[in-house]
């Protein structure tokens, strides 16, 4: 049948989020995941934050382990609700060994020319592709955890400078970046001030135990989101998910939108 305009018609987001979590080591991000309804875990490094309980497979140290475990919630009848791999760094070395094996390589280095990082990605699709299944036909909700790193950043319109950036290459990072809905940061508010010692200023930073959910970006670190959350939420074990769910589609109203009250000088 010929499209026409009459075959326009209105569209909303229904489907549940797919979430990139990131921040330094000990924010929570495991503990907020965990938040997240009917969770299950794909974990992929050893350790679970002491007395947090989840539904886990098993410290998986194979990408194939890791399909296997995404296949079985694919095929079997649950009533699971949130898919959380922990972490996907930690994959990405499994993701490494995979190709290479595939390719009968000893390094990923070895095609040369960054080849071995490109023929990543029909390993990395293959993992997304079970995931968005899983979200499509299961409705599950996505959850990926990753670590931070402070990068370099070359901005061509300003001088160079330091940020938090996801810990993944490059070429992986931009698949998930496409990818998912949100990419949130998990981190403390810092705060910034020159003192004068002797004969010179001393830098000290310090913070406020305080931490925060940011789901917009700044100049600091990356972050981004489709669903019109506030620039910044507080983050208290327990509270996390509640606060975000009043704004992701076909979520029950468990509250009401939390408004944004964090200063302005704060945002950093």
């Amino acid at each position: 049948m010929a499209i026409s305009l009459s075959s326009l018609k209105r569209a909303t987001a229904t489907l549940p989020p797919r979430i990139l979590l990131y921040g330094p080591p000990g924010m929570g991000k495991t503990t907020l995941a965990a938040e997240f309804p009917d969770a299950v875990f794909i974990q992929v490094e050893d350790g679970t934050p002491a007395g947090l309980e989840i539904n886990t497979f098993g410290h998986l140290t194979t990408f194939q382990a890791v399909m296997e475990a995404l296949y079985a919630l694919a095929d079997e009848d649950h009533g699971l609700g949130t898919l959380v791999v922990d972490s996907v760094d930690k994959l990405e070395a499994l993701v490494w060994a995979q190709t290479c094996a595939d390719n009968k390589w000893s390094s990923i280095e070895d095609p040369g020319y960054g080849k071995g990082y490109i023929a990543t990605e029909a390993v990395w699709r293959e993992f997304l592709s079970i995931c968005n299944d899983l979200r499509t036909r299961k409705a599950m909700n996505i959850v990926f955890i990753a670590h931070s790193s402070i990068d370099r950043f070359d901005d061509p319109t300003a001088a160079s400078y330091s940020r938090y950036d996801i810990r993944l290459h490059k070429r992986a990072l931009a698949l998930f970046q496409d990818e998912v809905d949100a990419i949130l940061f998990l981190n403390q508010d810092v705060s910034v001030k020159e003192e004068k010692q002797g004969f010179g200023k001393e830098v000290k930073a310090s913070g406020f135990g305080q931490r925060w959910i940011y789901a917009e970006g700044r100049p600091s670190f990356v972050a981004k989101n489709r669903y019109g959350l506030p620039d910044k939420l507080l983050f208290e074990a327990g509270t996390g998910y509640r606060q975000m769910a009043a704004f992701f589609p076909n979520t029950p109203p468990t509250t009401a939108p939390v408004e944004n009250t964090a200063p302005a000088e704060a945002a950093e």
